[in-house]
């Protein structure tokens, strides 16, 4: 008897241990992206041989759990950085903040999600979705065109069409339930302006999974800029445009992609509208096509974007096309190896080709 009771207490023991660790759960990820080429954007001053971060993901790592607490509710929280795997820096440039990729935490249950901190902007799952090279900041032409600008940096010939970041800080978002494959997240960001209560940022998408389709869309209206919120947005451009302190800028974008097994099609449109303080304006309107194609253990990725910059604070339009071309291997579940080549120009600078090949392990 005394040695079946110790059993039976060893065995709820074990049972009650497993119970508490399945109900707090906390995880270190990242993801370690290295690719190397012979890189240049139209509008470069030259051509740069690079082994660089972040060829096909941005590198990061951080923190992520989840604990349940009872009821079908749940809290989480997430707390990863960017860094440059080439160099060993944090951040995606100098100057980001430590966490700028996520920062948050919040609350899930029957109701939906909302989380607190910094996230992603409203723009950023659509736009990764629906273009086969991903959240490829370095050679996605529909990323490219969104968010990176063309040129030396000090200098630059194309802005990027998307103001606000990719991320956005001081949020609160609210994400619905699945509704038979349609969700959508709120996004709004405190401008935490003395004295400008209303300055803000604020944005909707929603997304559609039906088998082989898929529909996206995003609006989103920015005043704050980021990571660091306080100011206006400020495009640095000098040529061929010295763009003003931009104030408000409103953005909408639809997309749509439909797997026909032997190959994924890809289309997206999007158009912009920025007003400054002067009674000027900067409208971009942009689309893009791409194919994502298994053969041969890996994927081949096709995709072109093609941008038309209007507005007084332009004169004479402006635009900018690249196309990128590329064979993404899969060695296992967690690690692959690809190679592309990118032609990108715009209509004030010399045709610019790029080639690059490199490597991608998550853990």
């Amino acid at each position: 008897m005394k040695f079946q009771l110790k059993s039976m207490v060893l065995a709820v023991s074990c049972l009650l241990a497993g119970g508490a660790s399945a109900q707090s759960q906390v995880s270190v990820e990242g993801l370690l992206d290295v690719t190397l080429g012979s890189v240049k954007y139209s509008g470069d001053s030259g051509r740069q041989a690079v082994v660089n971060s972040g060829g096909m993901t941005t590198s990061w790592v951080g923190f992520k759990g989840v604990e349940d607490l009872g009821g079908g509710l749940k809290a989480d929280f997430a707390l990863t950085s960017f860094l440059q795997a080439d160099t060993g820096a944090s951040g995606r440039f100098s100057g980001d903040t430590m966490f700028s990729r996520d920062a948050n935490v919040g609350l899930s249950g029957s109701f939906g999600k909302v989380s607190l901190g910094r996230g992603l902007a409203p723009s950023f799952l659509p736009t990764v979705i629906f273009n086969p090279f991903g959240d490829s900041f370095s050679f996605s032409p529909l990323v490219l065109h969104t968010w990176v600008s063309s040129g030396n940096y000090a200098a630059r010939t194309w802005a990027n069409s998307a103001a606000g970041d990719s991320g956005w800080s001081n949020e609160i978002v609210y994400t619905t339930p699945n509704f038979d494959g349609l969700s959508a997240n709120l996004h709004y960001q405190f401008g935490e302006k003395a004295g400008s209560t209303g300055t803000k940022n604020v944005g909707i998408n929603a997304l559609y999974f039906n088998g082989p389709l898929a529909l996206g869309a995003y609006y989103h209206q920015v005043q704050v800029s980021n990571p660091l919120s306080g100011g206006a947005i400020v495009d640095a451009t000098a040529a061929p445009v010295n763009y003003a302190s931009i104030n408000n800028q409103k953005t909408y974008f639809v997309a749509g992609s439909y797997d026909l097994t032997v190959a994924k099609l890809f289309a997206t449109y999007s158009s912009s509208k920025d007003d400054t303080t002067s009674p000027k304006s900067l409208d971009d309107k942009t689309y893009s096509l791409g194919v994502k194609a298994p053969a041969g253990g890996g994927d081949i990725l096709l995709a072109f974007a093609n941008t038309k910059r209007t507005g007084s604070l332009v004169g004479a339009d402006l635009k900018r096309d690249t196309f990128s071309a590329g064979y993404d291997y899969n060695l296992s579940k967690r690690t692959d190896v690809y190679a592309l080549v990118m032609s990108d120009k715009l209509n004030t600078a010399d045709r610019a080709t790029s080639v690059a090949a490199g490597i991608r392990h998550r853990f």
